[in-house]
This record gives C-alpha cells, structure tokens and sequence, in this order.
C-alpha cells in the first residue's frame, strides 16, 4: 500500500513551472537585450564559449532537486501489513440509559450528559481493554461492537441521544442479554457498566443479572440522578416549552432508584457507584478495574508504514551537485553535437 503523510505540501510543486516561465522569459528579455546594445558582428566574441544549452540544463537539474525536496517534506510511504498484536486487557462494555427520565436536568447538563461524560473520561483512561457501546430504552440497541478503537468510540458516543429509539421504557434486561453476546473470550474478565437513573427496570433485570453472574460478567451500575427527583424537561431547536406529565396532567417526577440499582452490582459481585460527581465515579470506577484479571490476546492490525522520504532527499542533493558541477561554458562534446545549432559564428543568446 502507497501513501502521502502530508499531501498539502505537494502543492508546492506547482512553483516549478512558475520558475521556468520567469526563467524562458527573462532569457527573451537578455536575447533582445543584446540585439539592441551589441553590434551583431561582435556577438561570437563577446558570447564566445557560452553554451545555449548548459543554462537550460541547470534549471532542469535545479527543477528535478526541488520536486525530490518538496516530495519528501510530503513523506511518501510505503509497505503496509497486516500484523497480530500482543495485548493484555479485559472486556469492558457499557450499558447507556437514553430513556426520556435521562433528560432531567437535576445534574448537569442532564442526566444523560453526565453519564456520557464518565463513559467518555473512562475510555480516555484505557489502554489496552476491549469496549463496547449499548443503548437502551423500551428497546436495546448495539452501538459499537467491542474494540480497541477508542476515537471510533468516542465519535459514536458523542452521536447517542434519546431520538435513537423511538420505543420508550426501561428495558435493561434487554441490554443485558444484548451485552452477553459481545463477550467472545473465556479468559479475560467480563464487566459490564450500566448508567441510568435505576427508575422503573422491574423483576426482569434482576433475573438476568443472575445469569450473568453465573457466566463470571460483574456489573458496575453508575446511578445518576438524585433521590427528590426533577422534571422531564421537553425540548424544541434546544428551547425549553414544557414539562412531561402523566395522563392526569400532573408534572412527571423522576427519581434515582439506588436501592435497585445496588442489588443488580451485588448480584455479581461488581460495585455500585453514585454517578453525580463524574471525577469521584471515574476514580471509584477505576480503582475497581485495577483489580480485575486481564489476560493476554491477540489483536489483528495494520502496521507497517514505512517512511520513503529519505529516498527523495537523496535523489535531491544528486539533483543539486549537478546543478551545482554545471557550469554555462560550452563544452567541446556538446560543440560538437550542436543540439541547438550552436556554432560560433551564429549564437542567438
């Protein structure tokens, strides 16, 4: 595979033909120069032994050197491959409430701002885990197969928010059994970090925590919300134009439910975290995932590049001492060649 590290610079090279325009032009200019002032009967004397040609050859070397220059600021490169990669990690998948509750704005900027804030800090911390992104509200959703691309996670997790699904609920028992299906490996610890407000998930996400506690997956649950509640606060063009009621007309009221929240983690023996402070939860967090067992795996991925840079600076200065050895004295072999009709008695410049 060939490619340009920094393809910008190649435009550069368009200075060369602007060169040799100015070049051809002020050797018209020195041509007419010499017709106007010198008599045309003592031009062989006074341009004797100059060749037309060599003043040519030398812009040619001078254009040739600066082109390998200018290439190589550009770095071609070369000689990619496909390698297996050595690395030692878990697998690390989170679980993101984007249900409307997420929307309450008793922490800021809101429930589900702050949760992508901690996912975002955590995956800025890793090195060399594997993670995973689900979404969830009446439905589960698989976002990011696990990886080890931490800028491709950080780009989709910027893109989540609750239009993503249209079906409204709380089905973290979905996500559960949806994350089951990211862990390919027996051998590295399996977590699985969930952020919601806890509120209104039922008998079904304890059951299938249960399962995968017997399949060794522990939970972090990150609880995000406050225990008095807030407003669903509904948002037009990012205006503020009313809050979310039930059938009666009543003001919705949206709770933190720690008490759920903390059973899921203890069912497998993870932790639960109180999510409003994002610096404490990260630390918390990760104090917990310094613990846990990584294991050695292999990862496939491109390497190989090789810089070809120095191959242009070396044809540059070739190019150079040329034009540096080149002198505008005509030489006898070329006399003889006469390339341009170049005799003594009929020199043109």
């Amino acid at each position: 595979m060939f490619r340009i590290e920094h393809p910008a610079y190649l435009y550069a090279l368009l200075i060369i033909p602007v060169i040799w325009l100015v070049f051809i032009l002020l050797r018209l200019r020195l041509r007419r120069l010499r017709k106007t002032v010198v008599d045309p009967a003592l031009m062989p004397r006074i341009v004797s032994g100059i060749s037309v040609f060599k003043p040519y050859l030398k812009m040619i070397w001078l254009s040739l050197a600066s082109a390998m220059f200018i290439i190589a600021l550009a770095n071609p490169q070369m000689g990619t491959k496909l390698e297996k990669i050595k690395r030692k990690g878990a697998d690390i998948v989170f679980a993101l409430d984007i249900s409307n509750s997420m929307l309450a704005e008793d922490v800021k900027p809101n429930r589900l701002g702050k949760a992508k804030q901690i996912i975002s800090k955590l995956i800025d911390n890793m090195v060399a885990d594997r993670t995973g992104i689900i979404v969830y509200a009446g439905e589960a959703l698989p976002i990011l197969p696990i990886t080890t691309d931490y800028a491709a996670a950080k780009m989709f997790l910027h893109q989540i928010n609750p239009s993503m699904i249209g079906t409204q609920g709380t089905a973290l028992d979905e996500a559960l059994r949806l994350a089951q299906t990211y862990f390919d490996r027996d051998d590295a610890d399996k977590i699985v970090i969930i952020l919601t407000d806890g509120e209104d998930h039922g008998q079904n996400a304890r059951e299938m925590a249960r399962q995968l506690a017997e399949q060794g997956i522990k939970i972090i649950t990150v609880g995000i919300g406050t225990s008095t509640g807030a407003p669903i606060p509904i948002r037009r063009n990012g205006m503020l134009v009313s809050y979310k009621t039930d059938r009666e007309g009543k003001r919705v009221i949206t709770r933190r439910n720690d008490q759920l929240l903390y059973a899921l983690a203890q069912a497998t023996h993870g932790i639960y975290v109180d999510g409003n402070n994002s610096r404490q939860a990260v630390k918390q967090i990760e104090d917990y995932l310094s613990k846990i067992n990584r294991k050695e795996y292999e990862e496939k991925r491109i390497t190989g590049f090789k810089d070809q840079f120095q191959w242009f600076v070396g044809a540059g200065l070739l190019f150079l001492l040329l034009y540096i050895l080149t002198t505008e004295r005509e030489s006898k072999w070329l006399r003889r060649l006469n390339l341009f009709n170049e005799n003594r008695n009929d020199h043109e410049n």
